[in-house]
């Protein structure tokens, strides 16, 4: 394994189930990538360092099926999901109380209630199904069978059709007022897709939907928790993670994995084989190089787009955060700085690439959420916001968009400023300098517009793990389903390595995934 982020880790602990001996090689000083927590900002204040909240981690079957309750992760939770604060002033909030969400939207428009009622009668029906489709390789044969048969001709098309919806547009259709509408938008913003972009309804749709049902867990003790129940886990099994070991090339002998070098010099050598969580570009253009690659890929290659850059600040605060309205006190996570329009606004800076004077900020009131991260009374608290992906950023442009950042929240929580003992600022160069994976900033492996998934991620091909080098397989957040802590895409690499492996079944594999590769590629 190349890289110890949470997917190279679930890889390693799906492969070592199946009896193999497994080896985690990590540049880095620690496992992780970016599912990590430290105190960075006073002593008692603890950090989720890159991600946070984990509605996709908490209702994946990937993590599930691993069992790491028995290896020392626990969830908690905020007692609200998710408050969107409107320029001004209004609250929508997210409970994991339906009546209590029904509540805030009907407050938007008469009857938004019910029809927030009905959107989750909708997600109801089909969450299993529809999560088991979206995590599992392509083509997603068995879930989306299933799906289908569920929903029938009719739903099945109705369903096609709001998966390609903006989020503006299915916002409308399903709510009369704002509130209903900037609960779907913000969560869709999650991502680096604008209110207007195809295919962004879905994300809200999936984000707000899984709040409903399963709220936004964190792990008792941090984001690191999750990473240690996995090392704990594949460790338990014989496997070994490797830090400060960085892989600067994949060993390849006609046309075939057979292990990695790293920065000292040494070889590692891979019997059976080589997967890789880091960036598509970095493992196809720097690890593996153009020579073992189809030209037409090498050119795709060109043509990758990554999500936005981040810029991401973490507070220690000793006291609760001065909200002017309570509905953001409660919440685990708090939208603020813009409403349905100003939503567009700030995506329309970010596409012209210019930094928004008004940021839109995801915060995360972390102590709300578990108690375990500062003093009783106090609160750890990070927000991000997004930028364009750029080559560098100047410090004054980063320290300015940092009183911009401050001065949205101040504006809805004033004294905020005089409250903050601690202060640590991640810059997108930061970012990529604590996690290489995090090039120049892009949380996602890439971005999540519709025409980089599924079978077109990370590039037009079989959105699939296998690559064009026999035995070297993607594993990373630029494979399919993309970004998000759920384990798909490592999962996704272990299920092509042991398929891959067997016998006659894997002569077949081989045979099929390498025509689908040369009628690609060629």
């Amino acid at each position: 394994m190349i890289g110890a982020g949470h997917n190279g880790l679930v890889a390693a602990n799906r492969l070592a189930d199946a009896g193999w001996s497994v080896l985690v090689l990590e540049a880095g000083p620690e496992p992780g990538g970016a599912v990590r927590s430290g105190e960075v900002t006073a002593p008692g204040y603890l950090s989720d360092l890159f991600s946070s909240f984990y509605p996709l981690g908490y209702a994946s079957p990937v993590l599930r099926e691993l069992g790491l309750d028995r290896y020392g992760l626990r969830w908690t939770q905020a007692p609200d999901v998710l408050t969107h604060l409107l320029p001004d002033g209004r609250a929508a909030t997210l409970s994991r109380d339906l009546d209590r969400t029904a509540a805030s939207v009907e407050r938007f428009a008469e009857g938004d209630g019910d029809r927030w009622r009905q959107a989750y009668r909708d997600w109801q029906d089909v969450s299993e199904r529809m999560l088991d489709t979206i995590l599992t390789p392509f083509p997603p044969v068995r879930g989306g069978v299933a799906l289908a048969r569920r929903l029938g001709v009719a739903g099945s098309l109705r369903l096609a059709r709001r998966l390609v919806l903006s989020v503006r547009e299915l916002g409308s259709e399903l709510f009369a007022g704002e509130g209903g509408r900037l609960l779907l938008a913000g969560c869709a913003l999650h991502t680096d897709l604008s209110p207007e972009e195809a295919g962004g309804g879905v994300y809200g749709w999936l984000l707000a939907m899984l709040g409903q049902q399963v709220g936004w867990p964190v792990p008792v003790g941090g984001a690191g928790k999750i990473t240690s129940s996995l090392v704990r886990r594949l460790q338990a099994r014989d496997g070994r993670v490797v830090c400060r070991t960085p892989v600067s090339r994949v060993l390849v002998a006609r046309g075939r994995a057979v292990g990695v070098r790293t920065a000292d010099g040494r070889d590692w050598r891979a019997r059976r084989a080589v997967i890789a969580d880091v960036p598509a570009p970095t493992l196809f253009l720097d690890l593996v190089g153009p020579r073992w690659l189809p030209p037409r890929m090498v050119e795709d290659l060109d043509h990758f787009r990554w999500d936005g850059a981040t810029l991401k600040i973490d507070w220690a605060v000793r006291g609760k955060v001065p909200w002017r309205n309570p509905a953001a006190a409660g919440a685990g996570t708090v939208h603020l700085g813009a409403d349905l329009n100003g939503l567009t606004r700030y995506a329309a800076h970010l596409a012209t690439d210019e930094l928004p004077p008004d940021p839109f900020l995801l915060l995360g009131q972390m102590t709300t959420a578990d108690p375990s991260h500062s003093p009783a009374g106090t609160e750890s608290v990070w927000a991000y916001t997004h930028l364009p992906h750029r080559q560098s950023w100047s410090g004054d442009d980063i320290a300015a968009h940092v009183e911009r950042m401050e001065a949205v929240i101040e504006r809805h929580a004033p004294g905020f400023r005089e409250a903050v003992t601690g202060r640590y600022v991640l810059s997108p160069a930061d970012l990529q300098r604590e996690n290489p994976s995090l090039v120049g900033g892009a949380l996602g492996g890439g971005t999540a517009a519709a025409f980089q998934q599924l079978f077109l991620r990370p590039i037009p091909g079989l959105g699939r793990a296998d690559t064009p080098v026999d035995r070297l397989f993607l594993g990373s957040s630029s494979a399919h389903p993309g970004g998000g802590v759920h384990g798909a895409p490592g999962a996704n690499a272990a299920r092509a390595a042991l398929a891959r492996d067997r016998g006659v079944t894997g002569s077949v594999y081989r045979a099929v995934i390498g025509g689908a590769h040369r009628a690609i590629y060629r």
